[in-house]
């Protein structure tokens, strides 16, 4: 696949970009109107499984891919933002979208809108509904954008609906409380369609107990309905019909224990057998999420300074993802048998980048912050400001001017390197580490 720039696809992506004045404006009308011109694609479908919530829904959806794949299902994906090129987020039966069909779904949907306002979001689920209702699968995975109830993916009636942890994020659109947020992601509940949710804080079970009477559909609420929970190097599931003793994810941290028992609760709802929901759980992978970096031009510069350091990328940027963070790096499986742990971070500004630190803090006796820019990204918080907040905090942190001064940085010592805090950084690391 060609990704570089000046592609067909790059071209017309730039193109529709300034549609609409506006990165975000949530509405539906638009994407009707689109869908329209386009036959609705929409409604010519395999079944979908609709993914919200703040965190986890990639790492669900990796999980819920890898199941139904190994029960011989042929799945399609839809997922946001991407790490390295656009075409990752239209996957067809396991590989990214190619470049010529990409190009041709783009220009499709461009003429149909006729020069219309949209939002880029908006024309390019369009164009990733058209892919979808052209190439066979049994099942499509959709994972939404931005809250729920005004998600340009929220115009089609799913099989099931999935609903992740839901933590404080976006207050900009969706609200400020976590009781707002909830209810912009319970828009996505349809009446009839069985919603499948991740143990949700106390305050907000209501909100989904009543979303759940008020649509006629049945809730399997994670923490009531169904645990799941680690337990001697791999993990149980237990819901009211069984427990089943399974294998250790193949995603690591402890929270993935909550996104992989979603999974599997989905997965049971879909009526998987238990060998392909073990099959999944040790099968399934997803970037940037705690992953260990192999081999690569990037994994070489680290060790040239520090010969014995393990790698790790993740794309978390918001308050929850610290802290699991934070728990895996306490854990057996991060860097508890160490005392020492290299941060490398970047943030965009328009995130909540203290309450982010806040949640590292614990981790202060054995961690240093490197904090850097993000390559061509006008939006990222000056490396000082970043590094000026986390000694607020109570950090170890130093200001680099780029990722490589801070690699260049790195004691011979260093054990584990964890790269974080920004989708945008991660696949600049994944970029450099291919060469």
């Amino acid at each position: 696949m060609s990704t570089a720039s000046g592609t067909s696809s790059d071209r017309l992506l730039a193109r529709l970009l300034v549609l609409h004045p506006k990165k975000i404006d949530l509405s539906l009308g638009r994407m009707y109107r689109l869908l329209a011109a386009l036959g609705n694609p929409e409604q010519h479908l395999p079944r979908v499984v609709h993914i919200a919530g703040t965190n986890g829904k990639g790492s669900t959806l990796a999980f819920l891919r890898a199941m139904l794949e190994a029960g011989g299902y042929r799945v399609n994906s839809y997922t946001s933002p991407h790490l390295e090129y656009f075409h990752e987020r239209i996957n067809l039966g396991g590989s990214p979208i190619d470049e010529a069909y990409l190009s041709e779904i783009l220009q499709r949907c461009e003429t149909a809108n006729a020069k219309a306002p949209i939002t880029f979001f908006e024309i390019t689920t369009a164009a990733a509904f058209c892919a979808f209702a052209e190439t066979p699968a049994d099942f499509l995975l959709l994972e939404v954008g931005l809250g729920g109830r005004l998600d340009a993916t929220n115009v089609l009636r799913p099989d099931v609906s999935v609903i992740t942890p839901v933590s404080i994020d976006h207050q900009e659109f969706l609200g400020t409380t976590l009781a707002d947020i909830a209810a912009e992601k319970l828009g996505i509940v349809k009446p009839g369609v069985a919603c499948i949710s991740a143990p949700q804080d106390a305050s907000i079970v209501p909100l989904f107990e009543a979303a759940a009477t008020d649509n006629a559909t049945t809730l399997a609420l994670g923490g009531r309905d169904w645990q799941a929970f680690p337990e001697k190097g791999g993990m149980v599931f237990q819901d009211t019909q069984a427990l089943l003793d399974l294998p250790q994810p193949a995603l690591p941290g402890l929270h993935q224990v909550t996104n992989a028992g979603t999974a599997i609760a989905t997965a049971r709802q879909l009526n998987l057998p238990e060998s392909a929901i073990r099959q999944g759980l040790v099968q399934a992978t997803w970037p940037a999420r705690l992953q260990r970096l192999g081999d690569g031009a990037l994994v070489a510069r680290v060790h040239h300074h520090a010969p014995n350091a393990r790698v790790w990328l993740d794309g978390g940027h918001n308050a929850a993802a610290a802290q699991a963070l934070c728990g895996w790096a306490q854990t057996t499986g991060g860097a508890a048998a160490h005392t020492r742990l290299d941060i490398i971070l970047a943030m965009l500004n328009t995130k909540a980048h203290t309450e982010f630190l806040e949640n590292l803090k614990p981790l202060a006796q054995m961690a240093h912050v490197h904090c850097v820019a993000i390559d061509d990204q006008p939006n990222a918080l000056a490396p000082a400001a970043l590094a000026a907040a986390a000694h607020e905090i109570g950090l170890n942190a130093t200001a680099h001017e780029s990722l490589t001064a801070a690699l260049d940085g790195l004691a011979s010592t260093a054990e584990d390197v964890l790269i974080c805090g920004s989708l945008y950084l991660a696949g600049q690391v994944l970029r450099a580490n291919r060469g």
